[in-house]
C-alpha cells in the first residue's frame, strides 16, 4: 500500500540541516552508494552518512575530482561510474554485487539540468537518460544487494521542477516536438517522482521502500548550464552578478537534508512511495497551483507511474529480475 502523501508533520523545515535531520544515528555497519556524493547536497550527505559510521561509495564519472572533494572524509570508497554509459552502470554494479555486501541506502543524486540537447549512446536524450534511466537501471542492477539488505531505502533526488512537465509518452525523447531545456528536465524530475512510486510498490515485500523529494533551491554546479541572464531572472544573481543577500536559497546543508531524513529516518518506517520536501511529506496541489511547493498530481499518478516503468524496462533492456 502507498503511504498517504501528506505531511506526518516531521518538526523539521526549510532550515533544518543534513546533520539535524540525522541527529544521533548510529550507522555503523550500514553501507551506502550516493551518486552524485562528490559535490553540493551530494557531497553533504555522503559526509553526513560517512560521519555517523556507514560505509559510503561514491561513484564519479571523474574520479580525479570525486577525490580532491572527498579527501579527509574517513569511511568513503570511490569508484567509477557513468550514467549516460550502460556498460558503466552495469561494471559499477557488478563491481559491489562481487563484494558480497548488503545495500542500506542507495540515494541516487546525480543529475543534470536545462543542458543543450544531447543524447546518450542509445539516442535517448540526455535529461531523461541521465537523471532517470541511468537511475533506474543502476536500481534494478544492485537489486539483489538492496534486498540482501533486508530493509534498504531508495531516495531519488527529484525537484519542484517536475511542475513544468509530466512524462510525453509519444515523444519522450524530443525526436519529433522542437527541444525544449525546461519541458526536458521537468519531465525528467517527474520520472524521478514515478519511479519512486513504482519501485516502492515493488520492493515493499522485500524490505525495500523508495522515496523522492525536492531539496530546495541551492546554488550549486547544477547551474552551470545557465546563460547569465537566465540566472538573474530566477534571482539566483543580482544584475551586479551578486548572490542577493536574501533569497529563497538554502545552504547545501539544508539542501541535504531531506536526502538524509529520507535515508535514515525512524519517522518514515514502514512507509514508501511518497515525495518529501523540507524534511516531511509534500502535500498533494492542484496541477495549476502558483506556488512552486507540493507535488503535481501527475508526478504521483500511478497508472503512470507503472507505463513508466515498463518504457523504462524497454529502453533499457533490465528488470529487477535481471
Amino acid at each position: 500500500m502507498p503511504s498517504a502523501q501528506k505531511p506526518i508533520p516531521s518538526g523539521f523545515g526549510a532550515h533544518t540541516t543534513a546533520q539535524e535531520a540525522l541527529g544521533s544515528r548510529d550507522l555503523r555497519g550500514a553501507f551506502a552508494i550516493v551518486t552524485g556524493g562528490y559535490s553540493g547536497i551530494g557531497l553533504e550527505t555522503a559526509r553526513v552518512l560517512a560521519g555517523a559510521g556507514a560505509t559510503v561509495i561514491v561513484p564519479a564519472r571523474t574520479p580525479d575530482k570525486a577525490r580532491a572533494a572527498l579527501a579527509g572524509v574517513p569511511g568513503v570508497e570511490l569508484e567509477h561510474l557513468d550514467l549516460a554509459e550502460p556498460a558503466s552502470i552495469d561494471a559499477f554494479a557488478r563491481r559491489f554485487l562481487d563484494s558480497g555486501r548488503p545495500l542500506h541506502m542507495l540515494v541516487n543524486n546525480a543529475g543534470i539540468m536545462a543542458c543543450p540537447l544531447a543524447r546518450d549512446t542509445r539516442g535517448f536524450e540526455s535529461q531523461l537518460a541521465v537523471n532517470h534511466l541511468g537511475h533506474f537501471q543502476l536500481t534494478a542492477r544492485l537489486w539483489p544487494a538492496l534486498r540482501k539488505a533486508r530493509g534498504a531505502r531508495v531516495v531519488s533526488v527529484s525537484s519542484r521542477g517536475h511542475r513544468r512537465a509530466g512524462i510525453d509518452f509519444d515523444d519522450p525523447h524530443f525526436e519529433r516536438r522542437p527541444y525544449d531545456k525546461w519541458l526536458a528536465y521537468g519531465q525528467a524530475k517527474t520520472a524521478n517522482v514515478l519511479f519512486a512510486l513504482a519501485l516502492d510498490a515493488r520492493g515493499e515485500p522485500h524490505g525495500v521502500r523508495a522515496f523522492s523529494l525536492h531539496p530546495g533551491a541551492i546554488l550549486t554546479d547544477l547551474v552551470r548550464h545557465l546563460s547569465d541572464e537566465e540566472l538573474r531572472a530566477t534571482g539566483v544573481r543580482d544584475e551586479y552578478g551578486r548572490v542577493p543577500a536574501v533569497n529563497e536559497f538554502k545552504s547545501i546543508e539544508q539542501g541535504a537534508a531531506t536526502n538524509v531524513w529520507c535515508a535514515t529516518s525512524p519517522q518514515l518506517e514502514g512507509m514508501g512511495g511518497v515525495y518529501c520536501e523540507d524534511v516531511d511529506i509534500a502535500r498533494v496541489v492542484a496541477a495549476d497551483a502558483p506556488h512552486t511547493w507540493g507535488v503535481r498530481p501527475w508526478a504521483i499518478d500511478p497508472d503512470a507511474a507503472e507505463r513508466l516503468w515498463a518504457r523504462s524496462e524497454a529502453w533499457t533492456g533490465v528488470s529487477l529480475n535481471a
